[in-house]
């Protein structure tokens, strides 16, 4: 069993990741750290875990998991490791734009660079505009069919 702790958990991403680790079957959520919703219920947030989980936010970090997910607002994780040495044997993944573009760090993804992300200590998650880009363009990159691109992205979320 993966043993899961989640920073910024309040928010859209950290709604989203705990929604989908609730349902892995290897996964074992041990916290949802918020400093804003601290002694709230998960599903007094995020509704649509209502009947999924008696989690609640709490306050306290902890180190004692195998993986940290960092859902905190752009520039928070940079914050973060200011402030707090992440112990060795613990794996990251920073699901902000703060290590994304920082060639020591592994870009997160999956078609790009799995077998780097499957050794690694630290991964940067990209973007949602970044994977779309990206899983369109990657064939025609590998193939050599890429001259010139142009790219428009809108979002409808609020």
């Amino acid at each position: 069993m993966i043993k899961v702790g989640i920073i910024g958990g309040a928010g859209y991403t950290g709604g989203e990741l705990i929604r989908l680790l609730l349902n892995h079957p290897e996964v074992e959520i041990a916290y949802v750290h918020s400093r804003s919703q601290e002694g709230k219920a998960l599903s007094g947030v995020h509704s649509d875990l209502l009947g999924e989980t008696a989690l609640t936010f709490t306050g306290q970090l902890s180190f004692e998991v195998d993986v940290l997910f960092l859902c905190m607002g752009h520039g928070a994780s940079t914050e973060f490791f200011a402030e707090h040495e992440v112990p060795a044997g613990v794996k990251v993944v920073d699901l902000s734009t703060d290590y994304r573009m920082d060639e020591e760090k592994v870009y997160g993804l999956p078609e790009l660079n799995r077998d780097d992300i499957k050794g690694a200590d630290f991964v940067a998650n990209p973007g949602c505009f970044a994977t779309g880009i990206q899983l369109a363009l990657l064939p025609l990159a590998h193939n050599g069919a890429l001259k010139e691109v142009h790219i428009s992205g809108i979002t409808g979320s609020t």
